[in-house]
């Protein structure tokens, strides 16, 4: 990780958690290939692991635990590996990881690509926010201790679709517009526009 930038100030995502004042200048330098519908050689390694759910989204799944699990054909028993552990960073003030089944995440499409939650979100007409984890819809920008960090995958060089496309910035700008609003996008902007035309080829 590179020395973070610190921000003018404090921003609070919606819901209360996370609150950042820091930012890893990597998310402006490292790219990947970011459409992943449209990838054809990764198979869905980033869904591999399963995936930390904030105590915000875990609520509202089961809340509608016997309609997702009609939607993915998963029990609501099925969906998580462990217990709930409290994260202060996470919305909701806690984090569950997912389980894995057949090597992804419970909640991967089988047999196919994708998000069962995401899919189920637009067939049920909802917001997919209200029904998929921050750490989903940020990848491969994430956050933690106070800043927005780039995810360990994309830094360390193991996901299989690093190298080319928009930097992770680039393609989480609009979900940090999400979560954090447009006053953390304009400084964000602003720090990438500081950046040396052609680092993201030498990081």
């Amino acid at each position: 990780m590179s020395d973070l930038v610190p921000l003018s100030r404090g921003f609070t995502a919606r819901g209360g958690a996370p609150r950042i004042a820091a930012v890893d200048p990597t998310i402006f330098e490292r790219r990947y290939f970011a459409r992943c519908m449209a990838c054809g050689f990764c198979a869905d390694g980033c869904c591999a692991h399963g995936v930390d759910v904030d105590g915000r989204v875990e609520e509202a799944l089961l809340r509608e635990a016997d309609a997702i699990a009609a939607h993915t054909g998963v029990p609501a028993t099925e969906w998580f590996a462990e217990p709930a552990h409290a994260d202060p960073d996470a919305p909701g003030g806690t984090l569950r990881r997912t389980a894995v089944r057949d090597g992804y995440c419970v909640f991967h499409t089988p047999n196919g690509r994708g998000c069962m939650l995401h899919a189920y979100a637009v067939a049920t007409g909802r917001d997919y926010h209200a029904l998929k984890p921050m750490v989903s819809t940020l990848f491969p920008v994430t956050f933690g201790e106070g800043a927005l960090l780039l995810s360990d995958e994309l830094d360390d060089g193991s996901l299989a679709c690093a190298g080319d496309g928009p930097t992770a910035y680039e393609a989480a700008r609009e979900e940090i517009r999400f979560y954090f609003g447009e006053s953390l996008v304009s400084e964000l902007d602003s720090i990438a526009a500081t950046l040396p035309r052609g680092a993201a080829a030498e990081a």
